[in-house]
Parts: structure tokens; sequence; C-alpha cells
């Protein structure tokens, strides 16, 4: 009573506090959700954001100072300050660090990684969404976590890490397979499996290449608005299969791509020229000497990536005439494209274009300056190999942070759970508890019975199907029968009447002994017609139904088993006058024995057998295996299941047994005849 009062007085107490600082409060939400209106302009919603900062220092309070920051940081965002987003993403960090936030340093990590990455320094890019990946994997939030995942590929992949590019984005797959499939989500679908594709073409494995990016273009086909992400997917196919010099598939991708010109030409009007380009390159490989043609071609892509100012595709377009006027020895025009090359992929970082433009310049120069190329090239590519290295040496240091962070914001989790679980209470949690074990035991119950109802089922079609094999036997024995009587019997009386017949004639010594030995004839045909008879009122299959169904049980599984067996049973009793339900428990109580013996005991041998004394049936199973303590092993379940069935035939179960004496199953059943 006195922990409730002090609950009580406490949150009284905030509420009064509460009150006390509502005007302050009001106006610092009334400024940030002035910020987020529309209807002001960019700098407008950034003073709010700005004055609503102000206010919330004034007010001396963390979390509010965190609230007003973040949203400023966003405003920030909008209006490309980025030397202050930068700032403010910082200082929230450290203040969502101090009140163990862990949803306003997932959003500050990130904020900050995104603007590394974009800002192309990817070392600390790596760094703020590692941080990031583990805050977002605490909250359990799986868009945001297969978001930096993606991008830590992409990181990877720039690096040239492959492997490392290749796990991120299968992680951020599967992360995406549990989310529903939106337009959004498609859309990272589409990029993370055009990822995989160019790892897997970088590494020369170009089957799997090509298989990612038909997921990719199935993806883009899904998509409501995926059009530019299939033209993307076909063109990056058809790059693989050049790679496999399967140039004439290659060839047929790109002019496919042709006549969609005027859907792609509004959103992506240089990408004609980056087809006509690849199309004339691939010609030109594929051993096509029509070099006016293939020029018009290349100028044509040049002319529009100068007319947009991309200089992406100029790149390309200039790399591949380089190489087509090397290849016809006009090393001028080479020289000239070539060195265009060098200069925009020096501009943009393009390594991998610098070092192909340095090869094309260290061919067509000569003396001094082609060995200058050349030497370039080669301190190019000693220094990439460095930074790759040096790098994923700090990815590893990274990752090492990354994981203690990890492991502290589980810890922080953790005294938060145990708080949250103290404060719903003990009540609380009894009913929970009271809940589950309910349904648990409902659900077993319900269990249990759909397993009855399913072994009965089985039983009862096996005792079926004996039934049906019990009834050819009747009626092949009955075939049998009557052949025996038109064959045997008749064929032997009507030989005996004749020779009765010829006698009527006959007098005298031997005429009496041939009738005696007629009529001895006739009284062995008596015999034989007599035990015919016997054979046909005796059904030779009486009793026998049940018991053949029980001794296939016993056959197929102690062969199973690998135990030795005997069984014995009596024939006096009528199992077709008992009911089909005892018949089945029985059959159960043998099976559930027999597969105890096997789990349990230990044994080799068991001996069963099933005995009618004085009106009841005695069901006895004897084995020589290890034994238990009888007292010790009443709730198993194998000893539940027996007892349950004997109580479902008002039968009777006693378990004698000792370690290392073997187990005897006695099991009375009333026999209701």
């Amino acid at each position: 009573m006195k922990v409730v009062a002090i609950l009580i007085f406490l949150i009284h107490f905030s509420y009064l506090q509460n009150n006390q600082e509502q005007p302050i409060t009001s106006t610092i939400d009334d400024l940030i959700e002035k910020s987020k209106d529309d209807a002001f302009s960019l700098e407008e919603r950034k003073a709010f954001a700005l004055k609503s900062v102000q206010l919330a220092k004034q007010k001396n309070v963390d979390s509010i100072i965190l609230k007003a920051n973040r949203n400023l940081s966003l405003m920030y965002y909008y209006t490309e300050d980025f030397d202050n987003y930068i700032a403010v993403n910082q200082f929230n960090n450290k203040l969502a660090f101090k009140l163990k936030d862990t949803s306003a340093l997932a959003v500050a990590n990130h904020n900050l990684g995104s603007y590394y990455k974009f800002d192309r320094q990817n070392d600390s890019a790596y760094y703020y969404f590692s941080k990031a990946l583990g805050y977002y994997s605490n909250l359990n939030n799986l868009d945001q976590k297969a978001y930096i995942l993606m991008s830590i590929a992409d990181l990877q992949y720039n690096e040239k890490d492959y492997t490392s590019s290749e796990k991120s984005a299968i992680d951020a797959l599967k992360i995406l397979e549990q989310l529903p499939r939106t337009e959004n989500n498609l859309d990272d679908y589409w990029i993370l499996n055009n990822r995989i594709a160019d790892i897997s073409s970088e590494l020369n494995q170009y089957q799997k290449s090509i298989e990612y990016h038909k997921k990719a273009l199935d993806i883009a086909k899904e998509m409501e608005d995926g059009f530019i992400d299939e033209i993307y997917s076909i063109n990056n196919m058809a790059f693989v299969y050049r790679e496999m010099e399967d140039y004439d598939k290659a060839l047929e991708l790109y002019k496919s791509l042709l006549p969609l010109r005027e859907k792609y030409d509004e959103e992506d009007p240089t990408f004609y020229a980056l087809v006509i380009n690849n199309i004339a390159y691939t010609e030109f490989l594929s051993g096509s000497t029509d070099y006016e043609q293939l020029k018009k071609s290349f100028y044509e892509a040049y002319d529009i990536s100068d007319q947009y100012e991309d200089e992406v595709t100029k790149m390309a377009v200039t790399t591949d005439l380089s190489k087509f006027y090397l290849q016809q020895e006009q090393l001028d025009s080479a020289y000239k494209y070539a060195n265009e090359t060098y200069k925009i992929s020096k501009q943009l970082s393009a390594n991998d274009y610098v070092l192909e433009s340095l090869i094309v310049l260290s061919k067509v120069s000569e003396g001094d300056k082609g060995k200058a190329y050349l030497m370039e090239h080669i301190a190019l590519s000693d220094s990439l190999l460095n930074i790759e290295r040096n790098t994923r040496n700090k990815k590893a240091r990274i990752e090492f942070e990354t994981d203690k962070i990890e492991e502290e914001n589980r810890r922080i989790s953790e005294q938060r759970m145990w708080l949250m679980i103290i404060s719903a209470g003990l009540l609380l949690t009894l009913f929970l508890l009271y809940i589950i074990i309910t349904q648990r035991a409902k659900n077993k119950e319900l269990k249990f019975e759909k397993e009855q109802q399913k072994a009965n089922e089985e039983i009862y079609n096996l005792m079926l199907s004996q039934q049906d094999k019990v009834d050819e036997a009747r009626a092949n024995e009955k075939k049998r029968i009557s052949e025996e009587l038109h064959d045997g019997v008749l064929g032997r009386l009507f030989g005996t009447r004749l020779s009765l017949d010829s006698l009527n004639f006959s007098e005298g010594k031997d005429a009496i002994t041939n009738r005696a030995s007629y009529i001895q004839e006739l009284k062995t045909i008596e015999n034989d017609i007599r035990k015919i008879s016997h054979d046909l009122n005796t059904d030779f299959v009486s009793g026998s139904g049940f018991m053949d169904i029980v001794s296939e049980l016993i056959d197929k599984q102690t062969q199973a088993y690998q135990l030795k067996s005997s069984f014995e049973y009596t024939d006096d009793i009528n199992w077709e006058m008992v009911p089909n339900k005892t018949k089945i428990n029985i059959y159960r109580i043998i099976q559930e024995s027999l597969q105890n013996i096997y789990k349990h005991a230990n044994a080799n041998q068991v001996k069963i057998s099933i005995q009618l004394k004085n009106n009841v049936i005695c069901l006895l199973i004897i084995d020589n295996g290890d034994g238990f303590d009888v007292n010790k092993s009443k709730k198993g379940i194998g000893i539940k299941n027996i007892n349950s069935r004997v109580n479902e035939v008002e039968g009777t179960a006693e378990f004698i047994s000792s370690i290392q004496q073997g187990t005897e199953v006695k099991i009375t059943i009333p026999y209701k005849n």
C-alpha cells in the first residue's frame, strides 16, 4: 500500500509540474508544427525551427531540446545548409547518447552517414551507417535496417569489397522479404538484385549476374512505375552478355530499347545516347567493318551527352571511341578521346575510367610520355589497392565498435524491460501466465484428440484391408472345396455306382467280396464328405482376422527395431464380437509399448501374449530391457497414453519393473461378447 501511495504522489506531482510548464512547451510544439507547414516559405519554416530550438534551450530540458533540434536538422537539409546540418546532427548524436534515446541515435547516425556518402567520404559514411544499423536492429525497425544495409552494400561495392557488399545486399533482401511489397520496397528490391548482379559480373560470375538481372527485371515489371528500372535492367543484361562475348544476344537486347525512346526520353534523355553507343561498340567488338556507320553512332551519342551536359554518359562514349580509334590505328583520334575520358574521370573521381584512359594514352603516346602514362596507371592501381586494404581494416575496427554499441544498447533495453515488467505488476503477469497455460493445455488436448482420430482411422482402414484379404481367402477356399467335391468325391461315387451296377448280374463268393470292398469305399467317401462338411461349417478364418493384424504389426515393428519376439494367443476369443473401440485400443497399446521398448529399454527380446481368463482379455507384454523405477516414471507420456487407452475400455493396467530387471505390462479388459 505504501508503494501505491508513493506512485500516486509522484504522478500527481508530475501532473502539477507539467501544468505549470505547459505554455512554453505548447509554444515550442506550435513552432515545430509551423516549420512543417508548406504554406510558408522554406526560409520562414527554418526561422520557426530556429525559434523553437531557442525556446527549448531556455526551458533547459534535454529531451525537448533534442526534439526541436531533430526538426531543425530537417529544415537545414531542405534548405541545403549542409554545414549546419552536419553540426546539428553531431550535437543530436551526443545528446541522444546522453539520454539513451535509441530512436534519436539511429536517426542522427543515419543522417550523418547519408551526408558523408553523398560527399564521398566513404570511411565516415560507413562508420555512421554501421552505428545506425545497430540502433535500428535494437528498435526492430526493419524498413530502415534494410535501407542502411543497402547503403553499406553500395559503399562496399565502391571500395571493391565485393564479398562484403554481396553479404550486405543479401541481408537487406532477407529483411525486405518480411515486408509488404509496396512500391518503395519493390524499388529497393530492384536496386539490391541489380547490385548483386553487378558484383557477380565484376567477379566474372556471368550466369549468376544474368540470373539476378532477370530477377530485377521481373520486379521492375511488377512495379506500377517501374519502366525506367525495366529498361536499365535490359541494358545491364546486354552489358553482361557482351562481357561473355555473346554479341548476338547483347545486340538483341540493346536494339529492343530503341523503339522505346519516346517513353524514356522524358525522364532520361541521355539514355538513348548510351544505348546507341553500346550498340555501336558491341557491333565493333563482334567484328563489324562498317566503320562509317559505327562512327556516326558514336558521334551521335557524343553530341547528345554533350547537349545535356551528361558527363557520365560522355565519359562512357569517349572511352569506347578511344578504343575504336586505337584498333583502327588512328592514334591522334584515340589520344583525343582517351585524354577527354581522363579529364572527365579525374573530375568525377571515376578511377576505373581513369585507369582505362591511361592504358590507351600509354599505347598511343611515344617515348617518355607513354612511359609516364603507364607509370601513372601503375601508381594509381597500387594506391587504390592500398586504399581498399586500409578501408577493410577500418571497417573491421568500425564493426568492432558497433558490436560494443549494440551490446550497450542491449543492456539498456534489458534494464528498460525489467522496469516495465515491475511497473506492469504481478497481477498482470499471473493473468497472462494463466492464459498461456490454459491455452497450451487446450492445444495439447486438441492435438491429442486429432492424433487419436488419425490413428483410429488408420487402424480402421487396416482392418478393412485385412477383411478384404479374409474374404478373398474364403472365396478361394470355397472354390477349392467345390473342385474337390466335383473332381474327387463325385468321380469316386460315379465309379463305385457303376461297379455296383455291374455286380447286379453276378452271384457267388467273389461278388459278395467285391460288394464288401465297394461298400467300404462308400464309407471312405462318406468320411471325406463329412470332413469337407465340417470344414465348410467351421469358418477357417474365424477369430484370426484381428490376430493377423496384430501379428503383422508385431512382426514389422520388431523387425524394424531389431527385436526378437514371440506372440501367443488363444482361439477362444471371438474377435468379431469384440467392439472395434476395444480392438483399436489393444492394437495401439501394443504399438505404443513396442515404441517405448525401442526408445528407452535397450532390450533385444519381447514376449507378447493375449489370453482369455474368467471372461477377461489378458494382454501381457514382457521385455528384457533396462527397466525403470515405476514410482518415478508414472508421469511419463508413454505410461499416460497406455493408461488413457485402458481407461477408455474400462480395463486395468499394471506396470511391473525395476532397474536392470526388464519390464512387464499387464493389461486386463472385460470380454463383452
